[in-house]
């Protein structure tokens, strides 16, 4: 394309350029098809405009626009932790000792202290023998799967894992089969269909986050037992707050130790800022320091996250009332929304409270609804979710009060009733 620009002074002290863009055939063309989806997309109700936060994140946030403190339903803030003056506190430390980043990846230099101190933690936390850090749990998904399985393995996936588990098993040659949601009777069918692989892996998430349901994994473990199957669980919905001390499904189930490998984050719970990480037997995680893609060419986890993040780590391990404080505010909104005549999915212990509304462009409305009321909470629909099944996902977080919970149900009842969806 060309590019035309023109430049003049004057009295302006800041030199004014003009830029005039010029598309060539097949970059017009380009944009037309892109317009049109774009434009379809908006059309269908389903378009997604991100408001803009203006605070630190918190259950009260400032938002571009309104002039009063906002209550945040909606974020992966479970524990209250991304905020910790104790938290925060790590964070500042470690900029002033170990820098701002390592501008290298691990094998060649950039590995530190903190690092290795963050995974020996991690590993200890869910009773594993070692773990391995990744630039996110996306990453770690991404990372696992090409290392562990060969075409001679098969893979058995929960149909509705999520996108990064997904994307992970695409990129591996192990046999492909998928079972459907939380169904046993069509995992053991698949099990039995894949009995001559040289290894079988179980892939499910601890819990659906889109649905706020929890992977049956006593019977998935009973099954692996059973058909000599390896289980490997992504915990990024459950790790720090769900089970009596925050130790994800495993804990939740008492399962001590039958889940063989665990990928979790440290961005929802554990600090709210970025990173994942892998779990497991030490040579699996050896393995994967010398031969997973995403390890081998991310840049190393900035030092600031993983001491935000171990710091959260020793708080969590120090105390249980927080995942205890998760739990007894999920009961209260579940218990009102229900008795209000809300339809609200997932398990009735878990913090991701699903309220279904089906219609995309109704739970747009109604988000912005909650948004006047004082209240952040988002619409999510296709293809976040499928068609006809738009939704407001709300989260519950410990540091929400039983005052900040009521208000939120009183403004869902108020807004359902002006649209009929409640009487």
């Amino acid at each position: 394309f060309n590019i035309y620009s023109f430049s003049f002074t004057g009295k302006c002290k800041i030199p004014f350029v003009c830029t005039v863009q010029r598309w060539t055939a097949t970059q017009a063309a380009m944009r037309t098809l892109l317009d049109r989806e774009l434009e379809g997309i908006q059309d269908a109700g389903t378009y997604k405009s991100e408001r803009i936060i203006t605070s630190k994140q918190g259950p009260l946030i400032r938002v571009q626009g309104r002039q009063e403190d906002i209550l945040n339903f909606c974020a992966n803030n479970y524990l209250g932790l991304s905020s910790h003056p104790a938290v925060v506190e790590a964070g500042k430390k470690a900029f002033e000792t170990h820098g701002a980043g390592l501008s290298s990846v691990r094998f060649i230099c950039g590995t530190q202290d903190i690092h290795k101190d963050l995974e020996e933690k991690i590993a200890k936390f869910h009773g594993k023998e070692d773990a391995i850090l990744y630039i996110s749990c996306f990453d770690a998904n991404a990372g696992l799967f090409e290392v562990l399985l060969s075409p001679e393995d098969a893979v058995l996936s929960d149909e509705l894992n999520h996108a990064s588990i997904i994307d992970g098993i695409r990129l591996c040659k192990a046999k492909r089969f998928r079972y459907k949601h939380r169904d046993m009777a069509d995992l053991e069918a698949n099990l039995v269909q894949a009995k001559d692989c040289r290894q079988r892996l179980i892939a499910t998430d601890g819990v659906f986050s889109m649905d706020g349901n929890v992977a049956p994994l006593r019977d998935i473990c009973d099954l692996a037992d059973k058909h000599q199957a390896l289980v490997f669980v992504d915990e990024c919905h459950s790790t720090g707050f769900f089970g009596l001390t925050g130790r994800g499904t495993e804990e939740y189930f008492s399962l001590d130790g039958r889940v063989d490998v665990i990928n979790s984050t440290l961005g929802k719970a554990l600090g709210g800022a970025a990173g994942g990480y892998t779990t497991g037997p030490k040579p699996l995680i050896d393995l994967l320091r010398q031969r997973s893609r995403p390890y081998l060419f991310s840049n190393t986890l900035p030092p600031p996250v993983v001491a935000c993040a171990s710091k959260a780590l020793d708080l969590i391990m120090q105390n249980a009332d927080l995942p205890r404080k998760v739990l007894t505010n999920t009961r209260r909104f579940r218990t009102r929304m229900l008795d209000a005549g809300f339809a609200v999915s997932g398990d009735a212990d878990h913090p991701i409270c699903p309220v279904m509304l089906g219609d995309a462009r109704l739970a747009a409305q109604f988000a912005d609804k909650m948004l006047e009321k004082g209240i952040y909470v988002i619409g999510f629909s296709y293809p976040v979710v499928p068609k006809g099944k738009a939704r407001i996902r709300v989260q519950i977080s410990a540091s929400h009060s039983e005052a900040d919970v009521d208000r939120a149900v009183d403004a869902f009842i108020e807004i359902g009733r002006s649209f009929h969806i409640i009487k």
